[in-house]
Parts: C-alpha cells; structure tokens; sequence
C-alpha cells in the first residue's frame, strides 16, 4: 500500500492551500483516512480524520480554518486549508487505516511520504 500526499508549499500569513493524497495498492478497504503533522522539534500531532462512514475529527488549532474531504470510490482524501497561520508551518502526513484483504481483519495504518507546509511573510 502506498500514499502519495501533493500539495504543499510556501504561503503567506491568511493564504489557503490544499493538500491530497491518494492511496494505491493492495487495498480491500480503508476506515479512516486522514492528516498528521509535525513540526521541527515537536511529536507528530493530529490534524484531522475522516472515518468511511463517521464524522470527522479536527484539532481544536485548526477547527474552522481547515476542512478534510475524502472519496471513498477514489481511495483519496484531502486537506483544504484556509487562514493558513505561521504555526501551521509543518510537514503535513496523511494517513490510511487500511485493511488488505478480504481474508483479513487486521487492519494497518500507512503513512504518505508527508508534504512541507510553510507559513511566512
């Protein structure tokens, strides 16, 4: 299974960006997708989650300025973020809880190769 996250870059105080990412290969189904960051000295955080048939979860940092959609058919899940602030600087991860096959009820979380955001005048 792999994640390929686009979308990130340089953006001014008050700027918008959208982050995507598509999951791809041995995929029976997929729970809950969604995005994590991490900023330079700090631990990997929550930034939001989507489950297939659930209601999302956002950190509070971000509630109202951020909004993640997904499409189940398409196996991709994104990040629209607006009022972009410098504390949003980081790289950003999406994520996949990702079960491989029929036969299976394990189910694996994947990582995309994570996608730097910066927030600066």
């Amino acid at each position: 299974v792999q994640l390929q996250a686009s979308g990130g870059g340089l953006v001014q105080p008050g700027g918008s960006l959208r982050l995507s990412c598509a999951a791809s290969g041995s995929i029976f189904s997929i729970n809950v997708m969604g995005w994590y960051r991490q900023a330079p000295g700090k631990q990997r955080e929550l930034v939001a989650t989507m489950p297939s048939g659930g209601s999302t979860n956002y950190a509070d940092s971000v509630k109202g300025r951020f909004t993640i959609s997904r499409d189940t058919a398409k196996d991709t899940v994104s990040l629209q973020m607006n009022s972009l602030k410098p504390e949003d600087t980081a790289v950003y991860y999406c994520s996949a809880d990702v079960r491989t096959t029929r036969a299976s009820s394990t189910w694996f979380r994947y990582w995309g190769q994570g996608t730097q955001v910066t927030v600066s005048s």
